[in-house]
């Protein structure tokens, strides 16, 4: 049963200095966020972390690439989680707390390239949005507050997931058509940096109308990739008033599916 189901890579979370209580003195944790997990689980597909190959413990990263995972998977989330570095995109932190993980950076625009050149779909969740930003050649605003005129808060410490805010689809877009009619909805938001310039082939789907800033991505290029500013995974909880996760997963199932299906083709050609 399960050899007929979509396998899909997560990217991992990194945390390099893990707190003394949870029994790791010395150790970097990788791990996923369970919403994310479950969502895909509620779809009926897999859901399968992919580590980041840093070459310490004896990993040779000769013998063990990331192109091996992706030739396994039939798609890839890209998990929300700490800034991206502003190194990055050729920047220096504006403060040390914006400083970002580097190394999460590296091994997630490899992973990103490497399911591009595989032909599997990429959907970006928040800090996954912000990634395939970067590894397109755009940059970020490293603090919407101090940086975008007149901001609505996109990040508030106490609310966390409660806190929300509208926004707009662009007509004629990828997600205008999953959404219909939908112009206007409520997402939630927990990020405080932001696209500044676009990644090349990027088209703009969803912004904030009370500032401008972007919620939603598309790319123009050969594969599916899209990106999200909120986290649809958090949606599905049965919280109300917010935008319906289901469509975004279905299509990006969908585009999985397909992708397998070519992938099949390919190798039945003698």
């Amino acid at each position: 049963m399960s050899a007929g189901r979509l396998r899909i890579g997560l990217s991992a979370r990194i945390l390099h200095q893990a707190p003394a209580e949870l029994g790791f003195r010395g150790k970097t944790l990788q791990y996923l966020e369970q919403s994310v997990a479950h969502w895909l689980l509620a779809h009926e597909a897999l859901a399968y972390m992919i580590p980041a190959i840093t070459g310490d413990a004896g990993v040779s990263r000769a013998s063990v690439l990331l192109g091996d995972y992706v030739r396994s998977i039939d798609g890839l989330v890209l998990q929300g989680g700490a800034d991206l570095s502003p190194e990055s995109y050729g920047e220096a932190p504006l403060r040390p707390e914006w400083s970002g993980d580097r190394v999460r950076d590296r091994y997630e625009i490899e992973l990103f390239w490497e399911c591009v050149i595989q032909g599997k779909p990429v959907l970006g969740i928040c800090r996954g949005l912000q990634l395939i930003n970067v590894a397109l050649g755009g940059s970020l605003h490293q603090d919407i507050e101090t940086e975008v005129g007149a901001a609505v808060r996109h990040v508030d410490a106490v609310a966390y997931d409660q806190n929300a805010h509208e926004i707009e689809i662009v007509p004629g877009t990828g997600l205008s058509r999953l959404y219909g009619l939908t112009r206007r909805a409520t997402v939630n938001s927990i990020h405080h940096q932001a696209i500044k310039a676009l990644g090349r082939g990027l088209e703009v789907e969803a912004r904030s109308p009370a500032d401008g800033v972007i919620e939603a991505v598309r790319w123009r290029g050969a594969s599916y990739v899209a990106g999200l500013q909120w986290h649809p995974e958090f949606h599905h909880g049965g919280r109300t008033g917010l935008l319906d996760a289901a469509p975004v997963m279905e299509e990006f199932l969908a585009e999985a599916r397909r992708a397998r299906g070519v992938k099949a083709s390919a190798a039945r050609v003698p």
